[in-house]
């Protein structure tokens, strides 16, 4: 289990002050001056010999991204959004940094902002998020009080932070997207490239970060590059917030060491399976996003980005789902089909057309109304919505579908199977009764 010394989030349950005198007893604002004085480019090259990876879902190297913004200003203003957007299903880390330690994200956000040469950065926060939305709203007013940011602030590097509440839609969760919602224009995906780094918010260079990704920078330059890739495992280092929920005995949030085998994790935080190791059915590791996994896998499954991915699953923002013997599996992917055909925004016609078709396909295989044939038909087109649109919706609604189909299949076809014997059963049974009321009647 991760050290209570190496934890980044030491106020992630609310029990402590979550305002500014109690961020600083817990280390927050210590030193920032004198991180910010090494320089941006030291700033950037630390957060890259960390390995952090986006901890938004993709895990794109945070070091790397920043470093693809313009060194130097051509006349437009450089930007920096904190996309606090969590809508993903079974995700909800980021809004208890927001709720419980917000300054570990103001001050993360002062120090990003300024390593990409930024004087002004907006938090796109989730329309369903108004405690979280008020909380942080109090910690960044208490940052502009104490002058740690603003203009003229005792960090010398004007910097400004606005709170944006988005309108509760899921496709604003994706980068280009909230961009467009953040501008006052319908919440819909832009084409790339160009890429934000070089056209981004207003048209001018723009970074997008998960709020975990950012909050996390802090800690790193004051403990080092090394402390931090000395966490977890190679190319997957670090600690990360992990959101379970399910059939355990205690669903929480808890950071953890990445890496950690999935086994430990639920043990040791959640009480284990509710009804014993045994009657895990199945995980969906990283937000309704990603594909299922089978239990048979999961007991020494190390939950990191590159394991996940050769598992042909993901740890998206890990969001643990436990599903045990008693989900049914067909209906529970039918209900996850249904929310990405409803918050499709209809921009592209494989998503706009296909995600509604599939959901369609999977209700009657719920209820065993389909023909065996249709299994592969159902594959076949999930590919098709799959890498072809603009954003990755198309691809979060295919996935569930396609891990439901590699290992559930036995699943779907005994469902079919068991209303094809009913229905002829049934069909038999009104024969003989139509046959013995033809009689009566002759007689």
């Amino acid at each position: 289990m991760l050290k209570d010394e190496d934890r980044i989030f030491k106020n992630l349950y609310g029990f402590q002050d979550w305002g500014l005198k109690g961020a600083v007893a817990r280390g927050a604002w210590d030193g920032t001056k004198k991180l910010m004085e090494h320089g941006p480019d030291w700033i950037i090259d630390q957060v890259k010999e960390s390995g952090l990876r986006g901890r938004g879902g993709a895990g794109f190297p945070t070091g790397l991204k920043w470093s693809f913004m313009p060194k130097e200003s051509d006349g437009r203003p450089h930007y920096l959004v904190i996309n606090a957007d969590e809508s993903e299903p079974g995700t909800c880390k980021d809004r208890e940094i927001m709720r419980h330690d917000p300054h570990l994200l103001i001050e993360g956000a002062l120090l990003a902002a300024y390593a990409m040469r930024a004087h002004t950065a907006y938090i796109y926060i989730r329309g369903e998020f108004i405690f979280e939305r008020e909380q942080l709203q109090r910690a960044i007013d208490q940052a502009y009080e104490a002058k740690l940011i603003g203009p003229g602030n005792i960090h010398g590097w004007d910097f400004d932070l606005y709170l944006h509440h988005g309108a509760g839609a899921y496709i604003c969760g994706e980068e280009t997207a909230l961009l467009e919602s953040l501008e006052g224009r319908k919440g819909q995906p832009r084409l790339k490239p160009p890429f934000p780094a070089n056209v981004g918010l207003y048209g001018a260079p723009t970074t997008v970060n998960n709020v975990e990704s950012i909050a996390v920078v802090p800690d790193i330059l004051r403990r080092g590059a090394a402390w931090f890739a000395g966490l977890g495992r190679p190319n997957n280092t670090g600690t990360k917030l992990f959101s379970i929920s399910g059939h355990v005995e205690r669903p929480c949030n808890v950071e953890e060491e990445m890496g950690i085998p999935f086994r430990e994790l639920v043990e040791k935080h959640c009480g284990g399976i509710r009804g014993g190791w045994d009657n895990l059915q199945a995980i969906i590791p990283g937000g309704s996003s990603v594909p299922c996994l089978p239990a048979s896998v999961c007991a020494d499954l190390p939950m990191d980005f590159d394991t996940l991915v050769k598992h042909k699953s993901g740890l998206g923002t890990a969001a643990v789902i436990v599903m045990d013997k008693s989900t049914d599996m067909i209906r529970a992917i039918a209900r996850l089909a249904y929310f990405y055909k409803h918050e499709s925004c209809g921009q592209c016609t494989p998503c706009r057309e296909g995600t509604g078709w599939m959901w369609r396909v999977l209700t009657r295989m719920a209820e065993g109304r389909a023909e065996k044939r249709e299994i592969d038909m159902l594959l076949d087109v999930s590919k098709q919505v799959e890498g072809h649109t603009i954003c990755a919706l198309g691809d979060a609604a295919a996935w569930p579908i396609q891990g439901l189909i590699r290992h559930f299949r036995h699943v779907i076809e005994a469902r079919i199977d068991e209303y094809t014997a009913r229905a002829d059963k049934e069909g038999a049974v009104s024969s003989k009764m139509a046959e013995k009321a033809m009689e009566a009647a002759a007689q």
